[in-house]
């Protein structure tokens, strides 16, 4: 009897054993980046394979077969507002980004299916936007796949693709100008009035220098310690050519900034003041 019920404990322990799932790594590690941009943001999802010694492109990913773009997963990009890709307006949504690699051009697919992983599931008629890229050779390999954003400024970046010694990028606009533009106008002629950011806007993008000085001679009456105002302040006036108003507001951001033990302020106020010798 003793013999049965230790066969039997034996039996209903491996049984538990063989139920149990075994945890190990992924070979290939999904990655998900948030990025802010324009008055929104981009997510990215996509898996990491590794070389690990193979042929990439033209071997393992085929010339001229619709790619997921990575391994496991479909990969997948999420825009929170309206971008521009390839000339192509794309509203707010989440999408799947597919592609056709080849030798010397890429074709950049973004599709309304975000679930493809084989080329036997992508459907053309299901593609928002294709554009074509060039595929520039590296001097060196990247072991693991890879997706990052790069070049990011307030209304455009590059996302990139890059594998072996292979990297392909293309360009993603979002039309924010006529949004902040309408935010300016209204929040101006408001209580709050948000002089310093509208004239930072007004001198980053090009706009109307004279006004973004007006609006910053208001910032610093609004905040007359804040070194970092006065800098703006002298950059903008060296900008317009006013240097002897220039120099006055730099040598005020110079002496707060020493007062607030900023050397970085210090140091960017003796560039501009001997810029404007």
């Amino acid at each position: 009897m003793k013999k049965i019920i230790v066969a039997l404990s034996l039996i209903s322990f491996i049984v538990s054993a063989q139920g149990q799932s075994l945890r190990v790594p992924a070979p290939s590690t999904t990655q998900t980046v948030k990025q802010e941009f324009g008055l929104g943001s981009i997510e990215l999802s996509y898996s990491k394979p590794n070389m690990r010694g193979r042929n990439i492109f033209g071997d393992l990913v085929p010339f001229g077969a619709v790619w997921r773009t990575g391994a496991n997963n479909a990969t997948t990009l999420t825009f929170s507002d309206e971008v521009n890709i390839g000339g192509t307006k794309i509203p707010a949504g989440k999408y799947g980004l597919l592609s056709i690699p080849g030798a010397s051009e890429w074709t950049i697919i973004i599709s309304k299916q975000t679930d493809v992983t084989s080329p036997s599931a992508y459907q053309q008629n299901m593609d928002v936007v294709r554009l074509n890229v060039p595929a520039v050779s590296l001097p060196f390999a990247i072991e693991s796949f890879m997706i990052t954003f790069e070049k990011i400024r307030s209304n455009e970046l590059e996302l990139m693709i890059l594998w072996d010694q292979t990297m392909v990028s293309f360009p993603i606009k979002a039309d924010i100008d006529s949004k902040i533009m309408t935010q300016i106008d209204n929040l101006i002629n408001n209580d709050t009035k948000p002089y310093y950011n509208a004239a930072m806007y007004y001198m980053d993008n090009g706009k109307d220098l004279n006004k973004a000085a007006s609006w910053l001679e208001e910032a610093t009456n609004q905040t007359p310690n804040a070194y970092w105002v006065w800098y703006q302040k002298a950059r903008c006036l060296s900008m317009i050519g006013k240097k002897a108003e220039a120099k006055v507001a730099s040598s005020k951001s110079l002496e707060l900034a020493k007062a607030a033990k900023n050397p970085d302020y210090v140091t960017l106020n003796e560039k501009l003041q001997a810029s404007l010798k």
